[in-house]
């Protein structure tokens, strides 16, 4: 496998410095995850043209880069995966002689292309193979109108591979363009500037002119139509779900002027979202300019929305300073979860932004005892090693909360306003870049805190230590702290009909159900679900949480409504501590025969984790 040597400075003349500083050293890193030598030829443009075959379920066509290369390049190396047949090579319209390299586990295969110095473009004909990993193609009966078919991409982390032969990690960007065919009835969506109506021959023509990395790449394809929510912000659906998204997400507008408010202008011109059939594995894709997002955060009275402010604040914390290497994944996710927490807090409160955090702060608290139970200390780092590993092991809340945390402690030490400013000159000098934990903490000593400040907040333990530092912030809910006394009140006797719920909001409901007493009899089961139709809820995440309960107490009411749930709803999120729950509760077998049935609706980041649980 080659290593990537890739140095990108923010400076143009950055390496030819004689001495480049402590920053310039630290944006020079290894991307275990690709086989591409950027440093000898990179792509800087893309030219897409292909046609997407529902028969088949293949994409066949052809990518065309524009490339720079360094003096004395002899090839040019890509990454692909799953299958994906190259069928012939040009060099400047010439043919070119390449190699198709031995598959590496969690990697794919080397492309190797024959080029000089002198190239200036490369053209590869290929074709995908049908279990390209990226790629989930439906049925019209896994769609929500049920009358058409349905693909979708998730690309991150590096499955664009699997799709396109690409320079497939996340410290190279390009530009790209596409067009793609179609059949007659569906339209297509990138992560470009995209049609709001279908055309009469299926043919559709993207632009996107903001360098990403292939990661960000995504494309799906289904019967969907438009509607617009705002200035710059609109959405796109199935017809049977267009007025329900409307109204869940009418808010999207105003988390958008809040975003900017706070951390500087939106630099990507329109932020659109789709919703997507059930099986999407997240609950959101921060595609450039088109956000995909699991239906199962339309509970009806917009009380998930925080994904999408989630979503919207990567537009700076991931798309436009991205993290150079998987490995500082956290880049990426803590300061997003930062920031959403930010916008939320704008809209709608600190009561509610702190409610957000608490739920967070226990997820983490689960999440670090989970990893120090499996011995697996390492990876409750921030700073991650996950060379000869799949970068989605990374994908944990680790990143997110922990990030997130040590974000916090530092807002909280030098004060909101010194912070922000902080933030928001990191977003605007760092725009369009990719960044490094080193060359972060770089930045941070010498833009915020002094050595001293740094030593004394014991940033080092937060990035390369384990656990949670003694000096981490506690969220304080005064509304979580009514929602615990009435389960007192509960514990002692009181009627769950006469308990004080008024006016709960979906967050308190939340935190009520994770900690209610995980052995309660059937009786006290029984009781509560009639109380507050917890079996029946139409939020996903009461919903899963309650199956924690119902599987382990066997409660067998709820059984129908978990199969169906698991059948249907693909988001990893939710399916990996339902089938885990069976599995601890001695239920493994029920797991694996409601899993036979359910895995067929699965995205493969889902199955992939879902086989290694089950022992499929």
């Amino acid at each position: 496998m080659a290593l990537v040597l890739f140095s990108c400075n923010t400076s143009e003349n950055a390496s030819e410095t004689e001495n480049p500083t402590e920053t310039e050293k630290n944006m020079n890193f290894n991307d275990a995850h690709s086989f591409a030598q950027p440093q000898i030829a990179t792509i800087t443009h893309l030219n897409w043209d292909v046609v997407v075959n529902f028969d088949e379920k293949i994409i066949e066509g052809t990518a065309t880069y524009d490339l720079k290369t360094a003096e004395g390049a002899t090839e040019i190396i890509l990454d692909t995966k799953n299958d994906l047949e190259v069928i012939s090579v040009t060099a400047d319209g010439e043919k070119a002689n390449f190699t198709a390299g031995s598959f590496v586990e969690h990697l794919g295969n080397p492309l190797a292309i024959e080029i000089t110095d002198q190239t200036k473009q490369i053209s590869i004909t290929y074709k995908t193979s049908p279990n390209a990993a990226a790629l989930q193609w439906l049925s019209p009966q896994q769609t929500a109108n049920k009358t058409a078919p349905f693909l979708f991409t998730q690309s991150q982390a590096i499955l664009a591979r699997s799709w396109i032969p690409v320079q497939d990690g996340p410290g190279m960007r390009f530009t790209y363009d596409a067009k793609v065919k179609v059949p007659e009835g569906l339209i297509a969506l990138m992560s470009a500037k995209n049609p709001k109506e279908k055309s009469a021959d299926g043919v559709y023509t993207f632009k996107m002119a903001q360098p990403i990395p292939a990661y960000l790449m995504a494309l799906t394809v289904g019967d969907v139509e438009y509607t617009q929510l705002g200035a710059h912000t609109g959405i796109y659906a199935e017809s049977s779900l267009t007025e329900k998204a409307s109204y869940e997400f009418a808010e999207m507008e105003d988390m958008l002027v809040a975003a900017e408010k706070l951390y500087g202008k939106y630099q990507w011109e329109v932020y659109d979202m789709i919703i997507l059939p059930p099986s999407f594995p997240f609950g959101g894709m921060e595609n450039p300019r088109l956000t995909f997002a699991t239906p199962t955060i339309i509970a009806g009275d917009r009380s998930l929305t925080a994904l999408v402010a989630h979503e919207l604040a990567h537009s700076w914390s991931g798309n436009l300073v991205t993290n150079a290497t998987w490995d500082d994944f956290w880049l990426n996710e803590g300061f997003t979860v930062y920031f959403e927490r930010r916008i939320m807090e704008s809209l709608y409160g600190e009561e509610y932004a702190e409610m957000l955090a608490d739920l967070g702060y226990q997820d983490l608290q689960q999440t670090v005892e989970d990893y120090m139970k499996k011995n697996q200390a390492s990876d409750t780092h921030l700073k991650l090693n996950l060379k000869d590993r799949d970068p989605d092991d990374g994908m944990s809340d680790i990143a997110y909360e922990k990030g997130y945390f040590l974000l916090r402690l530092l807002e909280k030490s030098v004060g909101r306003k010194k912070f922000d400013a902080f933030l928001k000159n990191y977003f605007t000098q760092n725009a369009f870049q990719v960044m490094t934990t080193e060359a972060f903490l770089d930045y941070l000593k010498a833009n915020l805190l002094s050595e001293e400040f740094y030593e004394e907040l014991k940033v080092d333990a937060w990035v390369y230590g384990p656990g949670l530092p003694e000096n981490c912030p506690v969220p304080e809910s005064n509304r979580f702290e009514k929602v615990e006394a009435q389960i007192t009140a509960w514990q002692g006797g009181k009627p769950a009909a006469e308990l004080d719920t008024a006016g709960w909001s979906s967050h308190e409901w939340l935190h009520f159900v994770r900690s209610i007493p995980m052995n309660l009899d059937l009786k006290q089961m029984t009781e509560l679900d009639n109380t507050f139709g917890f079996t029946n809820s139409g939020n996903s995440e009461i919903l899963a949480a309650w199956f924690q309960h119902t599987i382990r107490n066997n409660y067998t009411v709820a059984d129908p409504v978990v199969k169906n749930f698991l059948i249907n709803v693909g988001r990893r999120k939710f399916l990996t501590p339902t089938y885990k729950a069976f599995k601890e509760a001695g239920k493994i077998e029920q797991a694996r025969e409601i899993y036979a049935e359910a895995r067929p609706n699965y995205h493969s980041v889902s199955t992939q984790t879902m086989d290694e649980l089950l022992g499929e």
